[in-house]
């Protein structure tokens, strides 16, 4: 059914027609799905370039045992509470917090665009761990499209989830949040272990030139499998600490 869960074989239907080269919306046409669900199903789940049905489905079984951990209360005195206001909650200090938000929004820049990280810290130093439009144009003083095309960036890399909340879209994170995000630098390296073996066949065998993109490739290859293993080793240790659902 169009609104309901995407199934195994939608999922194998998703990777057939990545495999053929189809763009989203005839993929979405071909599984009678809306094409934003497939888009946001393919960016959870490697990319296009990285999509793979049995692990896309693991995946969302993993996620389904987790239950989100539920919004605190308003702090006493705020009629916004924490979502909006952000920092007056019993116990901290609001300068404190804001230097502590900027050094994280820096430190996230260095690899992101800067609204992108401005609302990923939004996100991550909420109690709730989710906001909605409104909520980030207050808190950042920034039009709806700069909080659009930051959330896009996002939801591309596969680090925060869209949620309908009273007719409002709400944005949201988990706690396995950075376990998406070390996949995606998983990914990298492997595409970059590729292309750049590729070099070293178009440069011809035996080559200077050949033998240095090799070198490089196999150093590639082996962070790929690393961080492949280590992200596998920590989701394993860590799901013990996450409660099922009930």
């Amino acid at each position: 059914m169009p609104g309901g869960h995407l199934t195994y074989e939608d999922r194998r239907g998703i990777a057939d027609g990545l495999a053929e080269g189809l763009p989203y919306a005839e993929i979405a046409r071909r599984l009678g799905r809306p094409r934003s669900t497939i888009g946001r199903e393919i960016a959870r789940n490697g990319g296009p370039h990285g999509y793979h049905a049995a692990r896309a489905q693991q995946a969302t079984t993993w996620r389904a045992r987790r239950r989100p951990t539920p919004p605190l209360p308003p702090a006493a005195g705020d009629p916004r509470g924490h979502e909006r206001g952000g920092h007056e909650v019993a116990g901290r200090d609001p300068e404190a917090v804001r230097a502590y938000e900027q050094k994280l929004t820096g430190l996230l820049a260095g690899g992101w665009p800067p609204m992108a990280a401005k609302v990923m810290v939004c996100l991550l130093t909420s109690d709730s761990g989710s906001m909605t439009v409104a909520d980030l144009i207050e808190r950042l003083r920034v039009s709806p499209a700069s909080i659009s095309k930051a959330v896009g960036a996002l939801e591309q890399l596969g680090l925060l989830k869209r949620e309908r909340d009273n007719r409002r879209e709400r944005y949201s994170i988990d706690d396995d949040v950075w376990y998406r995000s070390w996949l995606v630098g998983t990914r990298s390296m492997a595409l970059w272990a590729a292309t750049v073996r590729e070099g070293a066949d178009v440069l011809g065998a035996d080559t200077p030139a050949s033998t240095r993109l090799l070198t490089a490739s196999r150093f590639f290859q082996l962070l790929s499998d690393d961080m492949a293993a280590s992200a596998e080793h920590y989701r394993t240790a860590f799901a013990g600490s996450w409660s099922p659902t009930s």
